[in-house]
């Protein structure tokens, strides 16, 4: 087995990530394979850093503000170094136990990636019930044939992350988003337990960020590099039917109607300039696409210090 890279995001966990770190080095030295253990301080408040400081062996990268959870994982897979990429929550509620059967599965099945899925959940009813309505929505818009895309626990091969910046809530999203770079992507049923310190993150908020990059992922996987094809052809829609509203507009000319009680010529002249606005789009995003493409190296965030206790 090759050496591990284990990834956990913390923010106001400093009641469990002791308890955490000693579940991952116990089973990281069963791997028989090298290991490291990098946790990220997503702008802690409570403590959680100077916690973090005092546990051997971790990386701990302290981001300088709260920028969210899949900020902190981007920059923790960024200073991973080895072949394999695990990542979790820092709220004890996933199980490092889990993590050496994700790996043989990923390794006699000749996957990149093994997503975890909390078969039975330990969460509040509220919080199934928008998972559930999420899961039916992504099945519908991202289809990366998972059950559970919201559960942290993953094995990646490192090679997954080569030019890949993470941004938004798009950590739900990352089987998808290398599903459609052409990763092979598996799962795999895994214990969730039931948080017993700290309070959870997880608010409307962060669900209605989470809608909105799912539709981003599906516009990506469909039109990312060929953005005209959406805009351009909804334009184009949009400027023939302003020629259906004109004819309808010159049947009332000709049938004597005074054209300034009838909204036909001011709905005309309406539906075809958006039309060409997003015919304009379209080529603005075109040419978007293709500076985005030829940019490399950018983040969405900074980081305040990197300390590494051996």
């Amino acid at each position: 087995m090759q050496a591990v890279s284990f990834i956990i995001p913390v923010y106001n966990e400093v009641e469990n990530i002791g308890k955490l770190h000693e579940e991952i080095v116990a089973v990281a030295n069963k791997l028989g394979a090298g290991y490291e253990i990098i946790m990220v301080d997503d702008g802690s408040s409570d403590g959680t850093y100077k916690k973090l400081k005092s546990l051997k062996p971790v990386t701990v990268i302290r981001m300088r503000t709260n920028f969210g959870q899949t900020s902190a994982l981007d920059a923790g897979i960024k200073a991973a170094n080895n072949p394999f990429i695990v990542t979790m929550d820092g709220d004890l509620q996933n199980d490092p136990a889990d993590v050496m059967a994700m790996i043989q599965y990923l390794e006699e099945n000749e996957l990149d990636v093994v997503s975890g899925w909390r078969k039975n959940r330990k969460d509040s009813i509220g919080k199934k019930f928008v998972s559930r309505v999420a899961n039916v929505l992504r099945s519908f818009l991202v289809e990366d044939g998972i059950h559970d895309s919201g559960c942290t626990l993953k094995v990646y091969r490192k090679e997954c992350f080569e030019n890949v910046t993470l941004y938004g809530e798009m950590h739900r999203f990352i089987p998808a988003l290398l599903k459609m770079r052409g990763f092979h992507v598996g799962e795999l049923a895994v214990n969730h337990r039931a948080r017993t310190a700290g309070k959870s993150k997880y608010n409307m908020k962060r669900t209605l960020k989470g809608f909105a990059d799912m539709l981003i992922i599906w516009y990506w996987n469909r039109y990312a590099v060929r953005p005209f094809h959406f805009l351009g052809t909804l334009g184009i829609l949009i400027v023939m039917f302003s020629f259906f509203s004109g004819l309808m507009a010159l049947k009332e000319f000709f049938r004597g109607q005074d054209m300034s009680e009838t909204f036909w010529p001011m709905f005309t002249l309406l539906s075809f300039l958006i039309g060409i606005q997003f015919l304009i789009l379209g080529f603005i995003s075109d040419m978007l696409m293709k500076t985005y493409y030829g940019q490399t190296g950018q983040t969405a965030y900074t980081i305040r210090d990197v300390v590494t206790n051996e």
